[in-house]
C-alpha cells in the first residue's frame, strides 16, 4: 500500500455519563497523523451509526481511503451498522477487535429485552461475518463492508506497524481517552 493511503479510526471512551466520547484519527499508512474529529454517542442507545457517519462528515476530506473502527459495539451495546456507514461515506468500512469471542448475541441478551434487544439483534446480525486476520504475530478478527476480504486484511495488515493494533486506532483510542477526561474530570 503506497505511504500516502489515509485510514481514519475510530475508538470510544467512557468515563460515566450518558454520552461516550468518540474520537477519529485520521492516519497515513507510512504512520503520519494527519487530523483528529471528535464526536460522542449514547452509552447503551442506538446512535453509533449516525456517529460514525458524523465524523466522517465532519472531517469532509475526500482523501480518507478506509474507516476502521475498533470493534463492533461501542458505549455499551451502542451497535455499529458497517454496511450502513460504508453506504453514507462511500468508503470500505472494517471493523476491528482483538479477542476471539462467540459474539454478541448473548451479552445483548443478558443487557436488553423487548423492542431495545430486537433493534439491536437485527443491527448486530445484518454485519458482514468476522473473520480471523493474522497481522504479524498477532491475530485480530476483521469485519469489512464496502470491500471484499482480502482488502480488509491488506489493509489492516498496512496499517499495523507492531503490536496487532491498526495505528488508526491505537491513536483514535488516545485520543477517545484524553478527550474523555477533558469533557469529564475526575473530581
Amino acid at each position: 500500500m503506497k505511504s500516502g493511503v489515509r485510514a481514519l479510526g475510530v475508538a470510544e471512551s467512557t468515563r460515566g455519563g450518558d454520552r461516550s466520547t468518540l474520537a477519529g484519527a485520521v492516519v497515513r499508512a507510512d504512520r503520519v497523523v494527519d487530523g483528529f474529529v471528535f464526536g460522542d454517542c449514547t452509552v447503551g442507545g442506538t446512535d453509533a451509526t449516525a456517529a460514525v457517519e458524523g465524523l466522517v462528515a465532519d472531517l469532509d476530506r475526500e482523501d480518507l481511503r478506509y474507516v476502521l473502527v475498533a470493534g463492533l459495539a461501542l458505549a455499551w451495546y451502542n451497535v455499529v451498522d458497517l454496511r450502513a456507514v460504508a453506504e453514507a461515506t462511500g468508503r470500505p468500512v472494517i471493523s476491528v477487535t482483538f479477542e476471539k469471542s462467540e459474539g454478541l448475541e448473548p451479552a445483548l441478551r443478558a443487557e436488553f429485552s423487548g423492542d431495545a434487544l430486537d433493534q439491536r439483534l437485527a443491527t448486530y446480525r445484518a454485519q458482514p461475518p468476522r473473520r480471523p486476520v493474522d497481522v504479524g504475530d498477532e491475530r485480530v478478527f476483521v469485519r469489512a463492508a464496502g470491500c471484499d476480504d482480502d482488502e480488509a486484511a491488506a489493509a489492516v495488515d498496512a496499517f499495523t506497524p507492531e503490536g496487532g493494533r491498526p495505528e488508526p486506532v491505537r491513536v483514535a483510542r488516545l485520543a477517545a481517552r484524553a478527550g474523555d477526561c477533558w469533557r469529564r474530570p475526575e473530581g
